[in-house]
């Protein structure tokens, strides 16, 4: 046994759970037999990339971006993917192939997006580690499952809310039958209406179709950003027309996703869960 499999990087996993950015049930999920000790030295690899990571996305919003900071980006990209912290990779991505385009303009807008997000992360995921080592050998059968526990019965009374906004009828309907189960959902058919709904509620998620007569989609983007509440609340397109550009523009504006009509069930259940906030 190696030195590296007898240290605990100890981390409070209280203070781990409610990091939103931080999908560590969705980890628990996915990767049923990954000991505690081995996604908290995931962690630890983030920590240590993540200051420079931090610094270059600086840079890179403030146009004064070098080379290496891209290959930095480009580095912590798949650590992002292990912790399931799946919010910041559209952004980072964009930064990435941006600069080997030589794209600055593109680069910077995606870097201010994502620049003091990327630093709460950070410092939330810091703040959580215990500041000590011990040498005490890890429970190799503790996995990340049996420590999510203490959540399942305070999450099974709370659903996540979903606000729905297209002018289909028959779309609102489908959409509410396959997420009923799990989330609340609102069908708002008339998108003009957004401004004085959200003074009532607050969504954790937002699916917006594209197009519609009186405000589309793309519209509805800025109005969203523009409350303060809902500067990163997720946002997926829902589109009949999947094509590249209306994809690349959909990003642009600040969606996470997209999702083509007529949908999948299971696709439309995926992403959601997989881009909701808590």
């Amino acid at each position: 046994m190696s030195d590296d499999d007898i240290v605990t990087y100890d981390f409070n996993l209280t203070a781990l759970l409610k990091i939103n950015d931080l999908n560590t049930r969705r980890v628990a999920e996915e990767k049923k037999r990954l000991t505690i000790g081995e996604y908290f030295r995931i962690l630890l690899q983030f920590l240590n990339l993540a200051p420079n990571a931090s610094d270059a996305i600086k840079r890179f919003a403030g146009d004064v971006s070098q080379t290496k900071d891209w290959k930095i980006i480009r580095d912590i990209i798949p650590l992002l993917n292990e912790m399931r912290c799946d919010r910041h990779i559209p952004d980072l991505n964009a930064i990435r192939n941006a600069c080997e385009r030589g794209d600055h303009r593109l680069a910077a807008f995606h870097a201010e997006k994502i620049d003091q997000s990327f630093k709460n992360l950070y410092t939330q995921i810091m703040s959580a580690r215990i500041a000590k080592e011990t040498d005490s050998s890890t429970d190799e059968d503790a996995t990340l499952l049996s420590c999510l526990g203490a959540l399942d019965e305070k999450e099974a009374g709370e659903k996540l809310l979903v606000l729905t906004v297209d002018d289909s009828p028959a779309i609102l309907e489908a959409v509410a039958a396959v997420l009923s189960s799990k989330y609340k959902v609102f069908k708002l058919p008339k998108p003009t209406m957004l401004v004085n709904v959200l003074k009532q509620m607050k969504p954790n998620l937002f699916l917006l179709d594209y197009q519609m007569p009186e405000l589309n989609g793309f519209e509805l983007v800025p109005i969203i950003r523009g409350i303060e509440e809902h500067k990163d609340t997720p946002i997926i397109f829902l589109t009949s027309e999947g094509t590249v550009d209306n994809i690349t523009a959909a990003v642009g504006l600040g969606a996470c996703d997209f999702i083509v009509k007529p949908f999948n069930p299971d696709q439309l259940r995926e992403k959601v869960a997989k881009h909701i906030a808590r």
